[in-house]
């Protein structure tokens, strides 16, 4: 007697297929991050995932059954919130205050000016849309590629807009996570010790990039730098709180009432993590642990975001993006070494 699957669990299965695919993938690329020559450049798996997502999204996704699809789109919406919540488990109240308020003071200074900035330039200057001006900001902003799938999520923009916002994030890292060490070196950067890691974690898109960059240093400029890094980090949680009630007071429903509030739980799940963290009271091989799978849940996120990206929608936005995250390089520069200049 033949059994004819329900329509219910062959959904589902497809999702889990494709979910289990992705991990796989996420899993080759942790490998790959963690050879020396990938190491040294300061590229975290979180910006590997989404090129090999890239890459095999435009190749070779005939591959890939079709019905698993829903897996990856699942992986690139579901599993990235949830690991986006995960990600408070690396920040504390204790590294706030240690840095004390010149760091606080500068990364609230560059998340806002930043975000305010590039929104406007991308929106009234370049003529882009704002999903796209927003996500590029909050990528340069923030916390680079973390940021921008949480921006994602609370605007719920198409995947392609947020590749691209990656991308700016890779390209403008990685030239200041390699110039600034050379700046310095040179003493072209008029700073030591702790304002240099203020300045390095305040204007530095990616965690790891500001660690590869202020090691290159020395260890006391890279802890100081890592701990005004993650206090962007910090800053999610208020900046996507202001952001969901904005769209809140700019959206209409389809019925022409008010929009419901977009609550990012997501933000709320880091923010009490964070806590969590800062009370001390999870064992530390146990938070070693967890965080070691959110990396790998946010890679999983960033390859499916990869895949479901083609390289026609890079064409299609045009080199005004990359205008806008090179305008908001240069800013990045001047608004933190001026708030270094100020609060130092």
């Amino acid at each position: 007697m033949t059994t004819i699957a329900q329509p219910g669990y062959q959904v589902w299965r497809d999702r889990i297929n494709g979910v289990l695919f992705v991990a796989l993938m996420a899993f080759a690329v942790t490998q790959l991050a963690g050879l020396p020559a990938i190491r040294v450049l300061g590229l975290s798996p979180l910006v590997i995932g989404i090129v090999c997502g890239m890459l095999y999204g435009n190749f070779l996704r005939g591959s890939m059954p079709a019905d698993w699809s829903a897996g990856v789109q699942f992986t690139a919406k579901r599993i990235l919130r949830v690991a986006v919540a995960f990600y408070g488990l690396n920040i504390s109240i204790q590294q706030i205050i240690e840095v004390g308020m010149p760091g606080v003071v500068v990364s609230i200074g560059v998340a806002i000016g930043i975000l305010a900035l590039g929104t406007w330039l991308g929106t009234r200057w370049l003529g882009l849309d704002r999903d796209t001006s927003m996500l590029t900001a909050a990528g340069s902003a923030i916390c680079g590629a973390a940021a921008v799938l949480a921006f994602e999520s609370t605007l719920r923009s198409a995947p392609h807009k947020s590749a691209v916002a990656v991308a700016t994030v890779v390209l403008f890292g990685t030239i200041s996570m390699f110039i600034y060490p050379i700046l310095y070196q040179a003493g072209w950067l008029p700073w030591e010790g702790q304002a240099l890691g203020i300045f390095i974690g305040g204007s530095i898109h990616e965690v790891a990039q500001v660690v590869a960059s202020a090691s290159s240093i020395d260890p006391a400029t890279t802890e100081v730098a890592t701990i005004v890094k993650m206090t962007r980090v910090a800053l999610l949680v208020p900046l996507l709180l202001v952001i969901g009630l904005w769209l809140q007071r700019t959206s209409v429903s389809s019925d022409g009432s008010k929009a419901k509030l977009p609550v990012p739980w997501f933000a709320i799940g880091f923010l009490v993590l964070a806590l969590i963290n800062s009370a001390d009271v999870i064992p530390p091989d146990m938070l070693s642990t967890l965080r070691a799978i959110d990396i790998f849940l946010l890679t999983m996120a960033m390859t499916a975001l990869g895949m479901e990206t083609r390289f026609a929608q890079f064409r299609k936005a045009g080199p005004k993006v990359m205008l806008l995250a090179a305008v908001l390089f240069v800013a990045l520069f001047c608004i933190t070494g001026g708030l270094v200049w100020l609060v130092g």
